[in-house]
């Protein structure tokens, strides 16, 4: 049992809000503070509850398809982006869109149109159902084919002579990604890469931090973020893969005290969708408890997004 003397909470920073997650959460907010309420948004804006909880309470309503939106009302297009046919169908109704789309997910996007146009099977490295996945399939839907682990690779139809390209999902595991590619290129030894990495700087980061906080010595992880935050989920295998026992709580009101019994170090970090208020929640009701906190900082982030042209234009 560990005593007061050996215990300890490490909160690392960076973690929380990217760039992305708070462009389009003020993007929210500055249509509801030039327009009011009702506000459209199509599926959640980020993927956190209590963003999400906090905005309905403000007349934010959020819709699963544009069919749900009167016609030309405004709608807001949530960080995950959306296919063409998404926008098409929101051009024929007079929907007036702002687009909340992340611009690194953006980014992935035009990679797709561009290696369309060159003639380029598209391999998509993700997760099935995700928002951000849905979007950018829909971009060339019968061009693209999408994995998940190392063994999709081996099940893909396209030859191995095929001109092929792939792109990722931005909220992947670095490492569980990093197999996926090479079993690509191994199977496919032309494949053509992104000059960049797809994965979202944040979402490396983080992980980054995880592994750091598990190299520093903490015995168990609390990751603050939603079941349906893909990054929030994948800080917990960081630390899991790394033999730290992991758990995703959405706040303070998540803590299992019987799993902490025991427990000497903490670590404490928060997924790119979710808010600091909750990190600081969860810190308060720990340190009540009897580990004091610090926070360990791996790095600083100073990445921030213009806010869409079509908010800066709106009256």
């Amino acid at each position: 049992m560990s005593t007061a003397s050996d215990k300890k909470l490490l909160i690392v920073n960076p973690r929380g809000f990217c760039a992305g997650v708070e462009r389009a959460i003020e993007v929210v907010d500055r249509l509801l503070e030039q327009h009011g309420a009702p506000l459209y948004v199509r599926r959640e804006i980020v993927h956190n509850r209590s963003v999400v909880e906090d905005f309905l309470q403000r007349g934010v309503v959020f819709v699963e398809e544009l069919e749900e939106v009167p016609d030309g009302e405004r709608v807001v297009f949530s960080a995950h982006g959306v296919a063409p046919s998404v926008w098409a169908d929101a051009e024929s109704r007079g929907l007036r869109v702002i687009d909340a789309t992340c611009p690194l997910v953006t980014k992935v996007h035009h990679e797709v149109k561009r290696q369309v146009e060159v003639g380029s099977e598209l391999v998509l490295i993700g997760h099935a159902g995700h928002d951000e996945v849905l979007g950018t399939m829909g971009e060339a839907p019968d061009r693209i084919s999408l994995v998940t682990n190392v063994d999709d690779v081996a099940k893909l139809e396209i030859p191995t002579d095929a001109p092929i390209a792939y792109v990722t999902q931005t909220t992947l595991s670095v490492d569980e990604t990093a197999e996926i590619i090479e079993a690509l290129r191994k199977r496919y030894p032309g494949v053509i890469e992104p000059s960049k990495s797809d994965i979202c700087y944040a979402t490396q980061n983080r992980q980054d931090a995880v592994k750091a906080l598990v190299k520093e010595g903490i015995e168990f992880l609390l990751v603050v973020g939603s079941q349906s935050s893909s990054n929030s989920r994948r800080l917990c295998e960081v630390a899991e893969n790394m033999g730290v026992p992991a758990q995703l709580i959405d706040g303070p009101e998540d803590l299992d005290p019987g799993r902490l019994a025991g427990v000497g170090w903490i670590g404490l970090t928060a997924g790119a969708s979710a808010p600091e208020h909750l990190v600081q929640a969860v810190k308060a009701l720990l340190e009540a408890q009897g580990w004091p906190a610090e926070e360990m900082v791996t790095l600083q982030e100073d990445v921030k997004f213009r806010l869409p042209k079509e908010l800066l234009q709106d009256s």
